[in-house]
């Protein structure tokens, strides 16, 4: 049971129905899931009214539902089904997921940045499920309706809830954080994702910062140490930094890349290795250890949580493909900054004769598009082999590899048929290949056919 619906009565008063004796297994917004003893909220979208499959959602177990005041009851549903009448659904949501995480309440962590948060997710949370019963963010359940819907998945018993916080615009971040209210916050980075909308990186480090905004009056901020834009906050008293310059709180001294691993110290005597590749990762998980230092977790406990962690798909992920080629799926998204980050790793990667790179759009970009594409090109040297563009901006890079004269061949595609033919000599073991294009390019449809390509 998570609650009764005479708890959800003491915030929803405006009901009918019977409520007595009844109790709540679920929470959901899909009227197609099976969910057995379950609270059913219709969600009203662009394209959509979630109210019109009330029934289906009854016949698939739900008891009780909420109902938009403004809309008409169909006839069909049970005169003694509890229904809660509110001037918003989605708002109701995220209020019933404010008082749902009051009623547990786990310790609340909250991450957010322009790259990075989904794997710093996914460390944080091994290394809390180490000490606590941890429930976190599953895929990217990460704006107004998937968080409050992540917290209202937790089980009672939960000790620890780690949050993933998207946004696009202002405002976004501040709603977010004053729902969950976390005790610790982290921001990975500030890049270039949804600049857009935020007009530049400076708006992006202000809609960030926003997640202070529920943090907790004791809460501690965890943030990139080495981002300029974030340097006014370092001399604040509940404030941790990570990175590469000395002057931060838990300081890289070094990093080494092997196959499918991270090894990196910290200050004088902190070893760590992590299953992800890239100086990057070797930040978001000091992120977690920071953490874990506050929450007084060991640094061989830390260690060994890496070492069993579960890592979100298409994010750096290792394939094999045909013929043994090597492939790095990291096409869940994409921004300059990550694109980048990812090109630096294959570079590192000592083991493979070629090293192809498949780029592709990097949306929301707005204005800012071509420049930043462009920006692309200034980290592809040798060793890289070939490189191959797709999409419509993505020809900025092609363009600025062929006018910087590199010798690195770049060729830029329009049809995904023709790249995966120009890719066939490269799929053998002595190659390693990086896919990276935001999500928007479904990327992940030209690696299965590699995959299968004989």
């Amino acid at each position: 049971m998570m609650f009764s619906l005479n708890w959800l009565s003491g915030f929803f008063p405006d009901f009918t129905g019977d409520i007595h004796g009844k109790s709540i297994e679920h929470v959901h917004t899909d009227s197609r899931q099976q969910k057995p003893n379950s609270l059913f909220i219709p969600i009203i979208g662009e394209n959509f009214d979630g109210h019109a499959y009330v029934e289906q959602a009854i016949h698939n177990g739900a008891i009780a539902v909420f109902w938009d005041q403004a809309k008409a009851l169909p006839q069909q549903v049970p005169d003694d089904l509890p229904i809660f009448f509110v001037d918003n659904t989605i708002t109701a949501l995220q209020e019933m997921a404010f008082h749902y995480r009051k009623k547990i309440d786990p310790i609340v962590v909250g991450i957010t940045g322009s790259n990075g948060k989904t794997s710093t997710k996914d460390i944080v949370a091994a290394m809390l499920k180490a000490v606590y019963r941890t429930h976190y963010t599953d895929g990217n359940y990460n704006n107004h309706i998937g968080l409050p819907l992540t917290i209202l998945s937790m089980p009672i018993d939960t000790e620890a809830l780690v949050l993933e916080m998207g946004m696009s615009n202002f405002g976004e971040i501040e709603q977010l954080s004053e729902i969950a209210r976390p005790d610790y916050a982290i921001i990975t980075n500030i890049g270039e994702s949804h600049i857009e909308y935020l007009g530049s990186r400076e708006g992006i480090a202000k809609a960030k910062l926003e997640i202070t905004s529920g943090l907790k009056s004791d809460g501690y901020l965890i943030i990139d140490g080495d981002e300029e834009l974030l340097y006014h906050m370092h001399k604040k008293a509940n404030v941790r930094t990570c990175g590469f310059n000395h002057t931060n709180d838990k300081r890289i001294i070094s990093v080494e890349l092997k196959h499918a691993q991270t090894l990196f110290q910290l200050g004088k005597d902190e070893e760590y290795s992590i299953p992800f590749l890239g100086e990057h990762h070797a930040k978001n998980a000091t992120f977690a250890i920071a953490l874990g230092e506050l929450l007084n977790i060991s640094g061989a406990l830390i260690q060994q949580s890496f070492l069993q962690m579960e890592k979100t798909g298409m994010r750096f992920e290792w394939l094999t493909g045909n013929n043994g080629v090597a492939i790095i799926n990291d096409a869940y998204n994409a921004s300059a900054t990550s694109m980048k980050a990812a090109i630096k790793v294959v570079k590192q990667l000592h083991d493979f004769k070629d090293k192809v790179l498949v780029l592709g759009d990097i949306l929301e970009l707005g204005n800012h598009s071509e420049m930043l594409h462009r920006s692309v090109a200034e980290v592809i040297s040798e060793p890289v082999t070939e490189v191959f563009t797709f999409g419509e901006d993505a020809k900025y890079i092609t363009k600025a590899m062929k006018e910087k004269h590199s010798l690195i061949p770049s060729t830029h595609f329009r049809d995904k048929q023709a790249l995966i033919e120009a890719l066939q000599p490269y799929l053998n073991k002595d190659t390693v290949i990086l896919f990276k294009a935001s999500r928007g390019l479904k990327f992940e449809l030209m690696i299965k056919e590699v995959s299968y390509l004989q």
